[in-house]
């Protein structure tokens, strides 16, 4: 099943999620750093969801969303964390 991506940010952090019916299906929520850099701090998805590429659509999305918006990603998360050492595309926007 396909989601739309939503987001929504203030002057320190923001969040990347999909919905449904039921409310949130999958979340990644980031903190705005200096020198134009996000920490990912927080991915989640609905455990019936789970294994399913949700989360990595969301982290995908992050990515192209900081290189359109001249960010760099320190991925702080666990899962962030293991899915850039897995994805060198997702090197160029590293911090």
């Amino acid at each position: 099943m396909n989601y739309n991506i939503s987001h929504k940010e203030n002057h320190t952090n923001g969040m990347f999620y999909m919905k449904d019916e039921e409310g949130i299906v999958c979340e990644l929520t980031y903190v705005k750093k200096e020198n134009n850099i996000l920490v990912i701090d927080h991915t989640q998805t609905r455990k019936n969801l789970e294994g399913q590429g949700i989360a990595s659509q969301l982290l995908d999305h992050t990515v192209n969303y900081a290189r359109e918006h001249k960010y760099k990603i320190d991925p702080l998360c666990p899962f962030a964390e293991v899915k850039f050492d897995e994805i060198e595309a997702y090197n160029d926007v590293k911090a």
